[in-house]
């Protein structure tokens, strides 16, 4: 990884600036911090867990508050969501996805408060938020939704499944369902077995009080993967943002930055 993984590169840019609501171009009050800057301090902050009043102004991104309030004008707009859309349509172009399996899974990142937060099963009940998050069968994230810790894994099942962007870039139809989902004995739900069935998707989920399927910690090491790449950003590991959708910007921010790397491995 670079050693600056928050400068954004040109053909970064090019994807991204199409998306960004634009400015008036007679608007009062100084001229903004330039687009591209903003978004390199937003990068700094999402890399390296800082509060946005410690962003260094001497790295021209601007203060943190107008690096924040950029944030918030970008997500109300989609960018980040339009962005991950397109990589993985381009990702699917260069055949990088596997839509033979999905997997899911729920670890828990720590937090202090706020909304979509609930006493932790599993940290003395101390207020924290999860993240879910469904896969390709290579690790590629599709999809991440953010709850309260206390929320069971199998009651966002559906939402994950239902969730998956419509991935363009070949002939036909865009694709949205993988051939199977995979999931460990905390997804044990015949009702939601039958609507998986339903949307044509094979259930591979192990149920409780039986030994575990006979391989399948083998094929779902992926969503482990994912995970480890998502919680690098340091400021998804532990989250701060009190505010759910500017979390959820941070998320869809950093899957857009891990398929394009992949997509820049794929194209190497």
């Amino acid at each position: 990884m670079s050693t600056r993984p928050w400068i954004v590169d040109d053909d970064l840019w090019a994807l991204i600036e199409p998306f960004l609501p634009r400015w008036p171009e007679k608007a009062p009050g100084p001229r903004p911090v330039p687009d591209r800057l903003c978004l390199q301090g937003i990068l700094y902050v999402l890399y390296n867990d800082i509060a946005w009043q410690l962003l260094p102004l001497e790295l021209g991104f601007g203060s943190g508050q107008t690096c924040w309030r950029r944030l918030e004008r970008s997500q109300q707009a989609g960018v980040f969501d339009q962005l991950h859309r397109v990589l993985l349509a381009r990702l699917h172009v260069a055949d990088e996805l596997d839509w033979s399996r999905a997997c899911v899974d729920g670890p828990r990142p720590r937090r202090k408060g706020g909304a979509d937060t609930g006493p932790s099963p599993v940290d003395r009940r101390k207020p924290g938020s999860k993240h879910h998050l469904i896969c390709d069968g290579r690790g590629t994230p599709l999809r991440v939704i953010t709850t309260a810790a206390n929320v069971n894994d199998v009651t966002q099942t559906l939402a994950l499944v239902d969730g998956v962007p419509p991935v363009a870039g070949r002939p036909g139809r865009p694709r949205r369902r993988s051939e199977a989902l995979l999931g460990d004995k905390g997804y044990d739900s015949n009702p939601h077995r039958r609507e998986l069935c339903k949307r044509r998707i094979l259930p591979v989920i192990s149920r409780k009080g039986s030994p575990n399927i006979k391989g399948l910690g083998k094929l779902r090491y992926v969503v482990e993967q994912a995970f480890a790449l998502l919680h690098r950003f340091k400021h998804l590991a532990v989250r701060w943002e009190r505010r759910t959708e500017l979390h959820d910007a941070f998320i869809s921010l950093a899957c857009s930055l891990i398929c394009w790397r992949r997509l820049k491995k794929a194209n190497s």
